[in-house]
């Protein structure tokens, strides 16, 4: 899957909440001072061409919708990370949270409640 640019993955998390959008409802999620209709239009169809949205026309207008979800270009762009910058190894790269960021007690907490409802429920699939 292609990456995308900062521009585009802007315009995708308005569409990931949207849903579906014509032109006008993505300039409309920007904050003042907007980008250039042309600009974002420009964007668009780069994304279009990158097979992350598509559309449907009505008249002279088209309403955008994605062909990829948030979560599957959030799993491809994390696993490129960890592959990228860890070596592949997911315990590499939770193990960089713990000695490299100042985790809180609570959210330390919060990633263990999280790995061990994990290591639960991959125990019942394994029975």
């Amino acid at each position: 899957m292609n990456k995308l640019t900062k521009p585009e993955e802007q315009i995708m998390q308005f569409i990931w909440k949207l849903k579906k959008a014509f032109l006008k409802d993505i300039v409309e999620q920007f904050p003042e001072p907007k980008p250039a209709y042309t600009t974002i239009s420009t964007v668009v169809r780069v994304l279009v061409k990158k097979k992350f949205l598509d559309y449907k026309t009505f008249g002279k207008t088209r309403e955008y919708y994605p062909l990829v979800s948030k979560k599957k270009y959030f799993s491809e762009y994390m696993n490129d990370i960890i592959f990228s910058f860890f070596n592949g190894s997911s315990g590499k790269f939770a193990s960089y949270f713990t000695k490299n960021e100042d985790l809180n007690l609570s959210e330390l907490e919060e990633i263990k409640d999280l790995i061990e409802k994990k290591i639960e429920n991959i125990k019942k699939e394994n029975g």
